[in-house]
């Protein structure tokens, strides 16, 4: 039978999302307990603060002694000595080459064009092999790529010394017997494949089938699978390796997972995180049900219209336009972006217009023994009006304050904050929406003060709703 490798890209994967923060002895531990249970490679993330990064995979390098140690570069070769360097004392290093070859995305990550970019990567995947023998060409997006570009593009990097090459269904909309298709027509055009190339296969869980979708790939020659041990919206490793140890041999397939030591390893893996997870929730704590929307560059305009009709908005197409633009430019930088940041993008972009309103200055008086009071002074078009108002909380006085100046009141469908900035200065971002005839605006506000920055979100919004009305 084939044995699979099985790469966990737990940290990989976790160093891009923006709710999962690991210190560096946690990312040290979670690569003692993968080393320890098995897995044949453990991808960590690349070099982005030059000291700080070349220490933390120098220190992983050193410490994992029976797995692959994998670690990608930026897709141009500007950074392959340095990776090396940091790398080089790993028993089993691999360098990865990873790319976004659909064109879309590989205009807003890369901003390259496609022949370019073949180029590029076989050049890469060449500086990459002056190093090590183990080097792994990864296309994202790839079932949404071209046909024919992906096999030129996976052509060239074989032939530029690639040993595996990775194809990834980051939409997550194939069913199994589709992946199994894509993989067997891959196989059949590009013969490397078949012979000296390990043929990868990540998939994601949109459709809740990246296993089903993972074991249709194996079935169909694919010999090696990417995996989290810990939820990211992947296959998940316990699970594949339970398909492969219980129907091995109907896909003729092992592993050299310790089956036996995966739940308490999976479970160790599980407090790590969310020890992680927890630091990040006091800076990010948010007030809202928009935790189920997730969002990654490969969604496509109308997924993100989706999401954005999921908030309560109601976009023009222009203002869909700039949104699905903004968003695109933050998928580029991170793992994925959710209803939070969604917000915030429509909030920023969408509707943006001449302010009818501007705050002056405000002042707050609130206790445990008094009731909360606020004296607000906005300039109309030049005019200064002052206002004040008593409520059930600074936010509210505030609130109550600003619709005695503008003598409307409108129903606040949702208000959040989050961090901007970190440390006693912290910058905090407001996102306040608020309906007007059924239909939802927001507006976004920034301060050192929760106060000062949900009165300006508060104000940005209304200006939106009286530019409309007025125009």
């Amino acid at each position: 039978m084939r044995e699979i490798r099985i790469s966990d890209e737990t940290m990989k994967k976790a160093s891009a999302s923006k709710e999962l923060a690991l210190t560096f002895k946690e990312k040290l531990e979670l690569a003692k307990l993968l080393d320890n249970l098995g897995v044949s490679v453990i991808e960590v993330e690349g070099i982005e603060k030059p000291k700080a990064d070349a220490l933390r995979i120098k220190s992983i390098a050193s410490l994992v002694k029976n797995c692959v140690v994998a670690v990608p570069v930026k897709f141009d070769g500007s950074d392959v000595e340095a990776v090396w360097a940091a790398l080089s004392e790993a028993k089993h290093p691999r360098l990865q080459v990873q790319v976004a070859t659909s064109p879309a995305v590989m205009e807003y990550v890369h901003r390259t064009k496609a022949n370019a970019m073949v180029t590029a990567v076989a050049n890469t995947v060449k500086a990459c092999k002056a190093f090590t023998d183990d080097v792994e060409f990864i296309a994202d997006d790839a079932t949404r790529t071209d046909g024919a570009y992906l096999r030129e593009i996976i052509t060239a990097a074989i032939e530029a010394g690639a040993t595996t090459v990775t194809v990834c269904d980051d939409a997550g909309k194939m069913l199994p017997g589709e992946v199994a298709e894509f993989v067997r027509a891959l196989r059949a055009d590009v013969p490397q494949l078949k012979e000296s190339v390990t043929l990868g296969i990540s998939c994601s869980n949109d459709l809740f089938m990246s296993v089903s979708s993972s074991v249709a790939a194996v079935t169909e020659g694919a010999g090696e699978v990417k995996a989290t041990s810990y939820p990211l919206g992947v296959v998940a490793l316990e699970k594949i390796v339970k398909v492969i140890a219980d129907k091995g041999d109907s896909c003729h397939a092992t592993c050299s997972v310790h089956t036996a030591a995966i739940k308490r390893t999976i479970a160790q893996v599980e407090r790590i995180c969310e020890q992680g997870l927890a630091k990040n929730s006091m800076l990010n704590a948010g007030f809202g049900g928009d935790e189920d929307i997730i969002l990654t560059v490969h969604d496509d305009e109308a997924a993100v219209a989706e999401s954005v009709a999921k908030l309560g908005y109601d976009l023009a197409e222009d203002d869909l336009a700039l949104v699905y633009e903004a968003f695109l430019r933050i998928a580029s930088k991170k793992e994925s972006v959710g209803g939070r940041e969604l917000d915030s993008i429509i909030a920023s972009t969408a509707l943006q217009v001449p302010p009818t309103y501007t705050l002056e200055r405000y002042v707050i008086n609130s206790g445990n023994v008094i009731k909360a009071t606020a004296i607000i002074c906005i300039d109309k078009n030049g005019e200064k009006i002052e206002k004040v108002a008593v409520g059930d909380g600074p936010i509210d006085a505030a609130f109550a304050a600003v619709e005695a100046i503008t003598g409307k009141r409108y129903e606040l469908d949702d208000w959040k904050m989050q961090s901007v900035t970190e440390g006693q200065e912290a910058m905090g971002e407001a996102i306040v929406k608020i309906m007007n005839d059924g239909k939802v605006y927001s507006g976004r506000g920034i301060s050192t003060d929760i106060v000062g920055s949900s009165i300006r979100a508060y104000l940005n919004a209304l200006n939106k709703i009286v530019y409309e009305e007025e125009n």
